[in-house]
């Protein structure tokens, strides 16, 4: 178990340490000495809670304390964060939140929680590419042959969604801009019922994550088409990104990230980066995560803050100039 303040480092100072016997103890409080709450926003199997449970596991393993993982869905996770913004920051309440965190404010007039005032980061755990699958009677085997197909039938093919918003929805509009092409959003609630209908025929396209949608492809109910990632996936080496494969400069993968209240202490913020990096690093957990098309990043928490304020940037600049709204 790790401390913020080991016990040699509690100097006696005479008849005043022998006066406040209970600071002294407080001072030298290993953390944790309770469970650790982690909030996420989705609901149990989805990819965020997949992620944060594995990170969990093995953070409870290294601390000895239980890692609770409390699923809130609802309102776009705007619940989940909610809840974590209100929570003492003792370094007892940790939020794990996906892409879908930066796309809130823009999306959004009004959220009961200010996503850069109200949480404080502390790593970005991990990204992992999206997928494009089209279905197979799609006359499109690359993404140059469907840039050419929705081009020469504007309007005529449709692209399903995880609903209106959604990182997938975006993923797909940000691609449809800077191919030039125009295609029908159909937003579903959620990716699993958008990629049926995609199977189904009732949509042709769909961009989702790689852990939703790499079943359908290895089982050819869809065709992959390319990642999203600037390079190529390990676990999809035969697929080119869609950089390299017609629309230069285009990457939106998913990625997931960790906060706590604001208000939270330095050093239990550092004490809780260095233990989740450290649980990153584990081998398990690294092919864990990579079997799902993962990467670990385990950035500082600085480095998780700029992060944040670009991917909350490129959400507004696609949100507007795409003209997205919710109802």
């Amino acid at each position: 178990m790790s401390t913020i303040l080991s016990t040699g480092a509690v100097i006696a100072v005479g008849a005043l340490v022998l006066a406040a016997p209970l600071s002294a103890a407080n001072v030298a409080e290993t953390y944790p000495s309770k469970p650790i709450r982690v909030i996420v926003g989705q609901g149990p199997g989805g990819a965020t809670d997949l992620v944060a449970r594995a990170l969990a596991q093995k953070l409870s393993e290294n601390l000895g304390q239980p890692i609770v993982v409390d699923n809130r869905t609802g309102a776009a996770g705007s619940i989940a964060a909610t809840l974590a913004a209100r929570a003492t920051p003792d370094g007892y309440t940790a939020l794990v939140v996906p892409r879908a965190y930066a796309i809130s404010p823009s999306l959004y007039k009004k959220l009961p929680y200010d996503p850069l005032k109200d949480l404080q980061p502390v790593t970005q755990i991990a990204e992992a590419p999206s997928i494009v699958l089209v279905n197979p009677n799609v006359p499109a085997r690359s993404v140059k042959e469907l840039i050419e197909l929705a081009r020469a039938k504007p309007k005529e093919l449709n692209f399903g969604s995880g609903g209106v918003g959604s990182a997938s929805h975006l993923a797909a509009e940000l691609f449809l801009s800077m191919a030039g092409i125009e295609i029908v959003h159909v937003p579903f609630k959620g990716t699993g019922p958008a990629l049926a209908e995609a199977v189904a025929g009732r949509v042709q396209l769909v961009i989702g994550s790689i852990v939703s949608g790499l079943p359908h492809a290895r089982s050819g109910r869809l065709r992959a088409l390319a990642v999203t990632s600037i390079k190529r996936s390990p676990i999809l080496p035969e697929l080119p990104s869609v950089s390299e494969a017609g629309v230069p400069g285009y990457v939106y993968g998913n990625w997931y990230g960790m906060l706590v209240p604001a208000g939270t202490s330095r050093r239990l913020v550092v004490e809780l980066h260095r233990e989740t990096v450290k649980a990153l690093n584990d081998a398990k957990l690294k092919a864990l995560l990579a079997a799902d098309g993962g990467e670990v990043v385990g950035s500082t928490p600085e480095q998780f803050g700029a992060f944040l304020r670009s991917e909350m940037l490129q959400s507004e600049k696609i949100i507007k100039s795409r003209g997205i709204h919710v109802k």
